[in-house]
């Protein structure tokens, strides 16, 4: 926990433009070999040209099965999980901001927990895939409403009262999401809910894009638009105040709009550990602390981070394996290593 931000940290490592330019081609270049890798192996020439059939009248020299197979299945699997990918890394980044603390991320005040009893609901009750998207999505904000009303200490919101009303609030939803598994069937339901708590890009269709997409690039709009009076809450309440700022006014348009991105994600992939927590180390180590810089980088590496995991998801086995998995796997180790490389703080 820091109470100051040093300015004198905030030169970037590497060149921001240069950077994003380069984060820009490898996210491109990442794209297009999700798109090719699966059972069903497709050049990357036929890729473009199904691509482009859509915009421009291009000769057929493709079935019809590898187009439903590119328009229904990887292309809506990479769409999600570069607005997911994105969307945690500049949730977590801002978190991290707002609470002057890198070991927080966008769960903290309690969304993934909710949005993990409402689907477990849904699917013990209902077992449609829309009511546990909804489900999920409601009781994620849900969640964090009640961290905010239970944090509430004399009409302001303490940063430390937030905290500790999110580790509450967790507890309980994921204490309910447990009873429920209990009574869940074995067989059918009990397995629906475990694979859904570990999360998934598989079973992300258009549709889902379309209803949660817009809404995951409105809250990273927004992050992006007030990354600089970040940099402003980091130096403590009283400063910021002293600068002008309306803390309580931003700090709850960064919760807003990182619960809103937290419980988007959530809703159409399940929950997705370490995104949030790891990606935003890995860009202060590449532009430093400085949220003007960081989080566009961290958005480029979140994005093209979720889309190299879940290409790797489906295709070292033969069965799915769940990313959340994953992404744990790969997340502690390279955190482990950042607190050893470097001392906790900005």
């Amino acid at each position: 926990m820091v109470s100051r931000f040093d300015s004198s940290s905030t030169k970037p490592r590497l060149d921001p433009g240069k950077l994003q330019a380069f984060l820009v081609v490898l996210t491109v270049v990442i794209a297009v070999v999700s798109l090719m890798v699966g059972q069903a192996g497709i050049h990357p020439y036929e890729i473009v040209k199904i691509l482009l059939s859509k915009l421009f009248p291009v000769e057929r020299t493709w079935s019809k099965t590898i187009e439903a197979v590119i328009f229904d299945v990887r292309l809506p699997r990479l769409l999600a999980g570069l607005l997911v990918g994105a969307g945690l890394s500049v949730a977590g980044a801002a978190f991290q901001g707002l609470f002057r603390n890198p070991l927080v991320s966008p769960h903290i005040l309690g969304v993934s927990a909710g949005a993990g009893f409402g689907a477990a609901i849904a699917i013990l009750f209902f077992g449609n895939i829309i009511l546990v998207q909804v489900f999920s999505f409601i009781f994620g904000l849900a969640a964090v409403f009640f961290t905010y009303a239970l944090s509430r200490v004399y009409r302001t919101t303490p940063v430390l009262m937030l905290v500790l009303s999110g580790i509450i609030v967790g507890a309980l939803f994921t204490a309910s999401t447990s009873l429920l598994k209990y009574i869940a069937d074995p067989v059918n339901q009990m397995p629906s809910i475990v694979f859904w708590l570990m999360g998934s890009l598989n079973n992300v269709a258009n549709a889902d894009l379309l209803a949660v997409g817009p809404l995951i690039l409105a809250g990273i709009a927004v992050l992006l638009s007030i990354r600089w009076r970040i940099n402003l809450l980091t130096m403590g309440e009283e400063d910021a105040r002293a600068l002008g700022v309306n803390t309580e006014l931003m700090r709850g348009i960064i919760i807003v709009s990182a619960t809103v991105i937290s419980a988007s994600a959530v809703c159409i992939t399940g929950i997705i550990g370490w995104i949030g927590l790891v990606i935003p180390h890995i860009g202060r180590l590449l532009v430093g602390p400085d949220n003007r810089q960081l989080l566009p980088v961290v958005a480029l590496v979140g994005a093209s981070y979720l889309v190299t995991v879940d290409t790797l998801a489906r295709s070292l086995a033969e069965t799915e394996i769940p990313i959340g998995i994953l992404t744990a796997m790969v997340g502690a180790p390279i955190f482990a290593y950042l607190l050893r490389k470097n001392r906790p703080g900005w």
